[in-house]
């Protein structure tokens, strides 16, 4: 059974930092694309940032430069470390495992994940 859970949410000031992680069971971390989405309240879901097999990243635009994908694959766990966050960032933030494509999966309005977490609040004033 694949699980994915986040942890690491919570509430911080703008202009501040935090990370969020995500820890994979039943997958490996190695062999796929993998990324976070999020989802703010009365929108629809967007992608984040994404991750694929050789650790090539792809991030949308509005957190360019701001956020960072990774994987630690021995912890299998995926992060996205946030920087320099801002208002607009306050979501629910979701990963995913398994997408067909990093950049579509970061570009795309409800992009496409075959497992997902179940979320956890990032909520920045």
């Amino acid at each position: 059974e694949v699980q994915l859970v986040e942890s690491g949410g919570g509430s911080v000031q703008a202009g501040e930092s935090l990370r969020v992680s995500c820890v994979v069971s039943g997958l490996p971390l190695t062999g796929g694309c993998f990324g976070w989405f999020r989802q703010a309240p009365g929108k629809e879901r967007e992608g984040v940032a994404a991750i694929d097999s050789d650790g090539t990243t792809a991030y949308a635009d509005s957190v360019k430069g701001r956020f960072t994908v990774s994987v630690d694959n021995a912890k299998k766990t995926l992060y996205l470390q946030m920087n320099n966050l801002q208002t607009e960032d306050t979501a629910v933030y979701f990963c995913g495992a398994d997408c067909a494509d990093i950049v579509i999966v970061t570009t795309a309005i409800n992009p496409l994940y075959t497992y997902e977490g179940q979320g956890t609040q990032v909520t920045v004033s």
